[in-house]
């Protein structure tokens, strides 16, 4: 296509399970002036031969070397002539009216770059909907954060109100302001979007009361080192973020004090270890070997 209005990045790898409902999700679109790029990232499954079992002239498919998502990301970024640039990953879903809904947002508000609110589904396609749900908790303090304090940054400083690459929306104009993703593994999405506040300043958008994507959360998913490098790297940009927001002649203050403030806290986890061992958190799993074993007990008593 010469000129679409919009442009659908998926970097896709090793999603043969979850690409077909992305790619449907697009193809659906209630508008159709649009071409997609799929950047298959290396993918070892048949993620690349469902793709190009799709006959739509608005679909592009392009194999290459894994090279990790912010590059693949990057690539498809390259490649995008729309006015528009909208990206997904292969593994989450568009709602059907997500296009069109942006794109009149965008011509009525000016924006540079919108985002939504999102609906958490699971590996099945099934929502939580649960408010116990651990990440429905997450996700709710945020946007409670966000209705108190009304300010978009510092929101983001209080957590990443996007969720997922799969919800950045934004004008070519924009794309071209900020670059390309960084080399974050974990947050490079975090990252991007603080860029575009502070290179777009009023014209990124929160729509809180449009849940126009489904982001999936995986089961299989466990803490490992992938907990510990994407909390030092969400330390380190928030850190890099906040300085970006105070006057030169203070940053110096501001730096020392927030460092300080944070060995204080691993300090008093610490001291307390040692002086309060009764008070340690010990997980789930002892918890409820010691539940389990109380109700043998109860159950022991009331047979005998």
């Amino acid at each position: 296509m010469a000129s679409p209005l919009v442009s659908v990045v998926i970097p896709a790898y090793n999603h043969e399970k979850f690409i077909g409902p992305a790619v449907d999700s697009v193809l659906q679109q209630t508008l159709d002036d649009f071409e997609l790029i799929v950047i298959d990232d290396g993918s070892r499954d048949s993620t690349g031969d469902i793709v190009q079992s799709y006959d739509d002239k608005r679909l592009s498919y392009t194999y290459q070397e894994n090279r990790d998502a912010f590059n693949t990301i990057n690539r498809g970024l390259g490649m995008a002539k729309g006015k528009y640039i909208s990206i997904l990953n292969s593994d989450d879903i568009y709602t059907t009216d997500r296009l069109e809904k942006l794109v009149a947002y965008q011509h009525e508000h000016r924006s540079q770059a919108i985002i939504t609110d999102v609906i958490p589904i699971g590996d099945d396609g099934k929502e939580f909907t649960s408010p116990s749900f651990g990440w429905n908790q997450w996700h709710e303090k945020n946007r409670t954060f966000y209705k108190t304090c009304g300010d978009l940054y510092s929101v983001f400083l209080h957590g990443n109100l996007m969720v997922t690459t799969s919800n950045l929306f934004m004008t070519a104009e924009a794309m071209k302001k900020v670059g390309e993703f960084c080399s974050l593994r974990y947050l490079h999405d975090y990252d991007y979007i603080f860029r575009l506040m502070l290179s777009c300043p009023g014209a990124v958008h929160y729509l809180d009361n449009e849940k126009l994507v489904y982001y999936r959360i995986h089961s299989g998913n466990t803490l490992g080192e992938a907990a510990i490098i994407g909390r030092e790297q969400d330390r380190d940009l928030i850190k890099k973020y906040m300085l970006k927001r105070i006057p030169e002649e203070l940053q110096e203050i501001v730096d020392a004090g927030s460092s300080r403030l944070v060995e204080l806290e691993q300090e008093l986890t610490e001291v307390r270890n040692i002086l309060e061992p009764q008070h340690i958190s010990r997980g789930v799993r002892p918890a409820l070997r010691e539940l389990i074993d109380s109700l043998n007990i109860w159950f022991r008593k009331k047979l005998a």
